[in-house]
């Protein structure tokens, strides 16, 4: 995986809190914390669809 370097800003307290949690890499921590909220927006996203082709009749009967 290719990493890229940035630079940007937190509130104190978060970065009070992000140094708690980060077990004293916050890069690792928030590479993760990324990763996880991306994969759940992509599976809403997939759920979503998935719904909008149930209302499609002409998919349902593709199905049957």
């Amino acid at each position: 995986m290719v990493k890229q370097k940035i630079g940007l800003m937190l509130d104190k307290n978060l970065l009070t809190f992000l140094d708690e949690v980060a077990g004293g890499n916050r890069s690792e921590y928030l590479n993760k914390l990324l990763a996880n909220h991306r994969k759940q927006v992509l599976e809403a996203k997939m759920i979503a669809a998935l719904g909008e082709e149930l209302k499609d009749p002409d998919y349902l009967e593709e199905l049957d």
